[in-house]
């Protein structure tokens, strides 16, 4: 377990990620309603211009189905983009390390995983990525990802207002949440990092004389811009094969924190945003309060044999904030890893994979999508046990809508452990030197469940760069991100124009539906993966404890 000076750090880094997510929070929501701002005389005249060349009406209201078809061609377009930046490097400008194109397969899957926000990474971005494919490719996706899913959230909330005549319009969220939010913030991060010592450059790497005569050859490049977005945008894929192990991008403690409550930044302030958005306040309460709930009841599972850990975590880290940095990496949806996860002990790595199973503690830029499904199945489950029909938010839950959130509840399980198990039978796992003991499967496992929670973290790396493991991440990664939203939002936009009754039913604005909330949660996501999870890093801790190592 931690000690006093070490759970002082824990609560002071949550405090302060908490109280500057509620204090952005107003600007943040502003952006979803067009309030008027100091910043519109500068940015409107550039919105506006970027709406005219792009053919758009700003004022045209898209319901559910043209809101989620007009994301999801725009992130299919950026794919494409990014697959032609990707497989033909070795010819375009940007390249003083003559790097050639990737392979046709590396390329789907880096263009999909950056796309979709999870940014697993099959290579080595120092040895395999030019400038051009990591500014325009990789960097450019980060921050249109992170927007996608940003946007994706505001048109839920809209259709559970009071009042709401349609879901918005995408692309004036999607312009507007770049210019307000993500690009100034990420180039004010970017400014921080690089007075922390994360470098920005492009004059190619530096060459240097070690304190032993040595010559060594330094791979820099544009890290800090990167740096900046892939936390803050809930990225996570790193400029360096090793991420945020490497000093490059992790110089000190002191990036190491800020990191870390860039993570948490975002994906806290939806939360507030959420009961903004509605106009009540108080809904968003049970939410924050489950979040960080199942956030607490993580680092607990991960803090157990917190002390045990394997070779592979930075010194100039330590133990206890490497252990810290994964459950928030996992919990926020991030994926960026400070440490080797070889090096976890299994019940980090457990507590890892309960953050990308749950996605909502507290999530990403969906993250409180997948809260919002929790609560109507909750509020389902209540209303069974008690014979009242349930509500939320003053709104009936129909029998579709319950079919509508169990649909993009169980799709999860099906695209993790489906290719689980083809991995093994087709002897793709042990193609690459997968183990069929516990820790096999759990790295296996975890390679699947952090692709279909866009998550991105994982053990295999480069090792992971072959056609099967390439393609079929892909495709779970591909599903794993738009079927939900899409099943999401089909949910909130059959909630437009409902009767909404003026008899209070079930309470969801109160402490103790935040905890039946979090049982809830527990025990859905307990009862589908279990099983799966007894097999991996379960077993592994009580093989480690037999053998001396619990």
């Amino acid at each position: 377990m931690i000690d006093a000076a070490q759970g002082f750090s824990v609560i002071l880094i949550l405090g302060v990620s908490v109280a500057i997510s509620w204090l952005i929070s107003p600007y943040v929501t502003g952006i979803f309603t067009r309030a008027p701002s100091r910043v519109d005389r500068l940015l409107n005249p550039v919105e506006n211009l970027i709406y005219r060349l792009a053919g758009v009406e700003p004022t045209h209201g898209m319901g559910w189905k043209e809101y989620f078809l007009s994301g999801l061609l725009v992130n299919i377009l950026q794919m494409a983009v990014a697959f032609v930046i990707l497989s033909s490097q070795g010819m375009l400008p940007l390249n003083p390390q003559s790097f050639p194109g990737l392979n046709w397969d590396l390329s789907i899957h880096t263009a999909v995983s950056f796309a979709t926000n999870t940014n697993l990474q099959h290579y080595t971005g120092e040895t395999m990525l030019s400038y051009l494919s990591q500014m325009a490719a990789v960097q450019f996706l980060q921050f249109t990802s992170a927007a996608t899913g940003i946007c994706m959230f505001a048109a839920i909330v809209r259709g559970f207002t009071v009042g709401s005549k349609d879901m918005g319009n995408f692309y004036v969220d999607f312009v507007r949440t770049l210019t307000r939010l993500l690009i100034p913030l990420g180039f004010v991060v970017a400014l921080i990092l690089v007075w922390l010592g994360v470098p920005q450059t492009l004059s190619g790497h530096v060459m240097v004389v070690t304190v032993e005569g040595a010559t060594q050859k330094l791979p820099v490049g544009p890290v800090a811009s990167l740096v900046s977005i892939m936390q803050l945008g809930n990225n996570g894929g790193g400029y360096y094969g090793a991420n945020a192990a490497h000093p490059f991008m992790n110089p000190n403690p002191q990036s190491n924190i800020l990191e870390m409550v860039l993570m948490l930044l975002l994906p806290t302030s939806l939360i507030f945003v959420f009961g903004e958005l509605l106009g009540k306040k108080r809904e968003a309460r049970p939410i924050l309060i489950g979040a960080y709930t199942l956030f607490g009841i993580n680092l607990f599972i991960a803090f157990i044999n917190a002390t045990h850990l394997g070779p592979g975590i930075e010194t100039r880290i330590g133990g206890f904030f490497s252990t810290f940095w994964t459950v928030v990496s996992t919990s926020a949806t991030t994926g960026s890893v400070n440490a080797q996860l070889a090096a976890m002990h299994p019940l980090a790595i457990l507590s890892a994979l309960l953050g990308m199973l749950i996605q909502a503690a507290p999530g990403s830029g969906v993250g409180v999508m997948y809260m919002v499904m929790y609560v109507v199945i909750t509020v389902f489950i209540v209303g069974l046990m008690s014979g009242r029909t349930p509500e939320y938010l003053g709104i009936k839950i129909t029998g579709r809508d319950v079919r509508l959130v169990m649909l993009a509840f169980l799709i999860h399980p099906a695209i993790i452990l489906i290719p689980t198990i083809v991995a093994y039978a087709s002897g793709a796992a042990a193609a690459i030197g997968v183990g069929s003991d516990s820790l096999g499967f759990t790295q296996v496992l975890y390679e699947y469940t952090t692709s279909a929670a866009n998550n991105g973290s994982d053990f295999f790396g480069a090792s992971a760069n072959t056609v099967f493991f390439n393609i079929s991440t892909a495709i779970v990664i591909f599903l794993g991100r738009y079927a939900p939203i899409g099943l999401m939002l089909a949910l909130s936009g059959s909630m437009i124009g409902r009767k909404r009754g003026t008899v209070v039913g079930l309470k969801t604005d109160s402490i103790s539906f935040s905890m039946v909330l979090v049982g809830s949660i527990i025990i859905v996501v307990a009862l589908t993966f279990f099983p799966f999870l007894a097999l991996g890093p379960i077993l592994s801790f009580f093989q480690g404890y037999v053998n001396g190592l619990g």
